[in-house]
């Protein structure tokens, strides 16, 4: 009986340790600036290329500072629609919204 308590309680623990890690993997980080970001960089899109929507460059606030992150290809999911990522004014602050299919 001792041997089924521990097998169970270890199988338990392993169930729960990959529900974190499920968890914890589909947090969104939420990224804030307090101040409007620069005007937009205007950068040539590319041909058009089969199975990809181009995802434009944009802003992007790391350590402090608005720096520019290019824009990159991003694969098509049959269905959806892509929508662009942006800054969005709240107040005094500015938040991310990063792009995503809908």
């Amino acid at each position: 009986m001792r041997i089924s308590l521990r097998l169970l309680l270890a199988q338990g623990a392993i169930v729960a340790a990959g529900a974190v890690a499920v968890a914890s993997a589909s947090a969104q980080v939420v990224v804030v600036a307090p101040s409007a970001p620069p005007a937009i960089r205007y950068e040539p899109v590319p041909p058009a290329r089969a199975g990809y929507v181009w995802d434009r460059g944009h802003w992007r606030w790391a350590r402090g500072q608005y720096v520019w992150a290019p824009g990159h290809w991003q694969p098509v999911r049959v269905g959806y629609r892509w929508m662009e990522g942006h800054w969005a004014a709240r107040g005094a602050q500015w938040h991310w919204v990063p792009g995503h299919w809908a």
